[in-house]
């Protein structure tokens, strides 16, 4: 990621970024004070983004309160467009939901979250609904840590230094040391199984899909714990999810 400097740095566009991402699935509708709170703006700075948000489509104003509009998928539409990556991979997400029996997903890495761009939901097993756009802690989920495994050694680097671990559950793995030693078995065996870290009751097995020789994304299988071993559980489904991987990979090669 390059760093700002203070030839190139425009303020007030990330400022107005700040304000768009204070908006989410838990947080459709928000007051203006709440926006300021958010992006730690102050109330006038923050009515300033929010109404020329507003005049450019991007936010609308309802009963004192204020939403994004749906305008706001035109950010991000030319680089999955682009990508080919949701197209490519929702049939086979299809198919692969359709074997297991379970839902799944795929995400890419973006700086040190991921952001699902595809998803076959099967049931509701999680208490935070996932839709197209939600963003998780990569370090926390079975697919971030597959993306972060493959990153270079100096990248990964880069994410300890700044790296604060969140307990999620009791489970989470918060020590640098030991997500290290975790990645590390991960990029060893080419697949991540996360039981219970990022919710309790959630399990969810995650494999890399690659474009030529990078890996550009993950696909996973998510479902509620069991009584059955985890690492049976996860070898069970293993090659199927691989397959799926292998053919995604092979459609984003054709793409181009």
């Amino acid at each position: 990621m390059l760093e700002p400097d203070g030839s190139t740095y425009v303020q007030s566009l990330a400022r107005g970024l700040a304000v768009i991402r204070a908006f989410g699935a838990e947080r459709p509708r928000l007051s203006l004070s709440d926006v300021a709170r958010a992006t730690d703006l102050t109330r006038a700075s923050a009515r300033r983004f929010l109404l020329t948000l507003e005049s450019e489509g991007y936010v609308r104003a309802r009963d004192g309160m204020f939403e994004l509009t749906p305008r706001v998928l035109e950010l991000g539409f030319s680089y999955l467009s682009a990508q080919s990556l949701p197209e490519v991979a929702q049939p086979h997400l299809e198919a692969l939901s359709h074997a297991v029996g379970e839902s799944s997903s795929a995400s890419i890495l973006d700086g040190w979250d991921i952001v699902y761009i595809a998803r076959v939901p099967t049931r509701r097993i999680m208490s935070v609904g996932i839709t197209i756009g939600t963003r998780f802690p990569a370090y926390v989920t079975s697919m971030g840590r597959v993306l972060l495994a493959a990153l270079s050694a100096a990248e990964l680097d880069t994410f300890f230094e700044g790296f604060r671990g969140e307990a999620f559950t009791a489970r989470t793995i918060v020590d640098a040391g030991a997500l290290r030693a975790e990645l590390d078995r991960v990029a060893d065996q080419g697949w991540s199984l996360v039981d219970g870290e990022l919710e309790t009751g959630l399990r969810a097995l995650a494999v890399p899909v690659a474009r030529g020789p990078a890996t550009v994304a993950a696909i996973n299988v998510s479902m509620p714990a069991t009584g059955e071993d985890p690492t049976e559980q996860a070898l069970r489904l293993l090659a199927a999810m691989q397959e799926s991987a292998a053919a995604i990979s092979r459609d984003l090669d054709l793409t181009g």
